[in-house]
């Protein structure tokens, strides 16, 4: 397996693609209201991400049809945007990518749509977003990868969570979805070493019941499969020389 190891112009051009992500983020968390549909909310990220110069990573991916993916309560990934409406209450993850300059940037952010989210959602949701961010602080030059996927599980465990398996995070850069595999939790082999120019996604997915999973007829949607709830975090990294640098941020 060669993993691609990215310059500092690449790498700068997917800090751009990132940017553009992180900037659609945060669009979303400002119109994530009760009664939006997720086509609503599908169109303002495609308007953004194409006003910016930039392209949607997700349209037509394998004919995936939206430019992001909203996933709600029990579904983990790959939540399909249409005529759903936002209902106060629920957990919504949103998958956002684009491409700048032949570049990817992908992320993603789960929110509570109202105030004061239940003690265990809230639970779900800070544990999941703080794995992320251990498994980040891990990704630097020298360590094996597998530093990184047992950062992720440590939180998770310590969070009293479970973590879904068939879904890992990955490589990226000329491509959304490069060799690298990066599981969210320790795999036993140490795996490649991680060295400056390597670019990853990390992206845990985490549950309030069990972890075990299956795809929705529309074969994309990603649920749990005891109706538990769902979250998921996730950053575009570059390990350099200095450390870990996180390219999906404003």
């Amino acid at each position: 397996m060669a993993i691609p190891h990215r310059n500092p112009h690449e790498i700068e051009l997917m800090r751009r693609a990132g940017r553009v992500v992180a900037d659609v983020l945060a669009l979303m968390e400002d119109n994530l209201k009760p009664g939006v549909t997720t086509a609503e909310l599908d169109a303002i990220a495609e308007a953004y991400i194409r006003k910016a110069g930039a392209k949607p990573s997700f349209k037509g991916y394998h004919g995936f049809p939206g430019s992001i993916c909203v996933s709600i309560d029990r579904e983990v990934v790959h939540g399909i945007p249409g005529k759903r409406v936002i209902e106060a209450g629920q957990v919504v993850s949103v998958d956002a990518g684009a491409i700048w300059q032949g570049y990817h940037g992908d992320g993603a952010r789960t929110f509570y749509v109202g105030d004061n989210p239940p003690a265990d959602v809230a639970r779900l949701i800070d544990t999941t977003r703080l794995a992320l961010m251990a498994g980040i602080a891990a990704a630097v030059p020298g360590v094996d990868l597998e530093e990184v996927s047992g950062a992720v599980e440590d939180v998770a465990r310590e969070g009293r969570v479970d973590i879904v398996r068939p879904y890992v995070g990955h490589g990226i850069g000329t491509r959304m979805h490069e060799d690298l595999q990066v599981p969210n939790y320790r795999t036993g082999p140490r795996g490649i070493r991680l060295v400056p120019g390597i670019c990853m996604a990390i992206e845990p997915m985490l549950t309030l019941g069990s972890a075990d999973v299956e795809t929705l007829d529309d074969g994309w949607t990603v649920v749990t499969t005891d109706g538990s709830l769902a979250a998921h975090f996730e950053h575009t990294i570059a390990v350099t020389e200095n450390g870990p640098v996180i390219l999906t941020t404003a």
